[in-house]
């Protein structure tokens, strides 16, 4: 189906954007009806779409659909009916599209989430372990931090990408957006304040600073100061991580993963 070749063709184009979207294919016809067995099409969280199942009643019902299932990040399979014909009630995955082709459509949306991504700003001490385990479970690694010097790429060879250089244009560089997870333990309190201010701004599912709770609290009310919302600050989790008394770099990066790893399972089955 050539027509399928256009859609996925844009599936790289949604992965890039890291968010969450919704593949759905017909994989099964019955009787007369606008597409066949096979046929796909993409529909991201704002109901926007790459390609078509037939327009009308019947579409509106498939993005509405695979837009619940995108929110609840859970795919499903759902049957629409093409002709005039009244539902059971336990049939609740089961829609009147108002079409009258005379067949029935089963379509599966298939929830797709981009590899979470976890941004380093820094490169030292405790930087190494985080990225490091963070990585071995499964997140795509960036490292940033002020000067290329200061970064060991060799130890850091695992990392989707290395950035050098001041804020905030080496982040927006990069897009960052709301799937992606950051942990700022560069150090430098300025540095530091200008990577959280702009994370924040972009809504992220996680911020985490490290930093003694003085120096937390100066940021914090730095923030407050320049316009930053009590909403946008319960993003900050600061000082970062969960308290399992660490002492050593790797005792602190387990426990600012487990933080992260709390956070992404727990807003993933919310």
């Amino acid at each position: 189906m050539s027509y399928n070749w256009k859609v996925m063709e844009k599936i790289p184009f949604f992965l890039k954007k890291r968010e969450r979207f919704a593949l759905c294919t017909v994989i099964d016809k019955k009787g007369s009806g606008p597409r066949e067995e096979g046929s796909i099409f993409i529909v991201d969280g704002k109901g926007r779409m790459q390609g078509s199942i037939g327009g009308g009643n019947l579409e509106r019902i498939v993005v509405r659909e695979a837009m619940e299932a995108i929110k609840l990040g859970k795919s499903k399979k759902i049957i629409c009916s093409l002709k005039d014909e009244e539902l059971m009630p336990e049939e609740k995955n089961k829609f009147k599209t108002g079409l009258i082709c005379g067949g029935e459509l089963t379509i599966f949306i298939n929830v797709i989430d981009p590899s979470p991504r976890l941004i380093v700003v820094g490169s030292g001490h405790i930087a190494k372990p985080l990225a490091k385990i963070g990585y071995e479970i499964g997140f795509e690694i960036v490292i940033i931090d002020k000067e290329e010097k200061s970064i060991n790429k060799d130890f850091f060879h695992f990392a989707k990408k290395i950035i050098a250089g001041d804020f905030p244009e080496v982040l927006e560089a990069l897009e960052v957006g709301g799937e992606d997870f950051a942990t700022v333990v560069q150090g430098e309190p300025e540095y530091d304040y200008k990577a959280v201010k702009f994370l924040l701004k972009k809504k992220l599912r996680y911020v985490g600073l490290l930093g003694s709770r003085s120096k937390v609290s100066a940021l914090k009310n730095k923030l407050k100061k320049e316009g930053i919302g009590k909403e946008e600050l319960k993003k900050l989790y600061a000082p970062i991580g969960i308290n399992i008394h660490a002492k050593t770099p790797e005792e602190i990066a387990i426990s600012i993963i487990a933080q992260i790893v709390s956070v992404k399972n727990v807003e993933s089955h919310a």
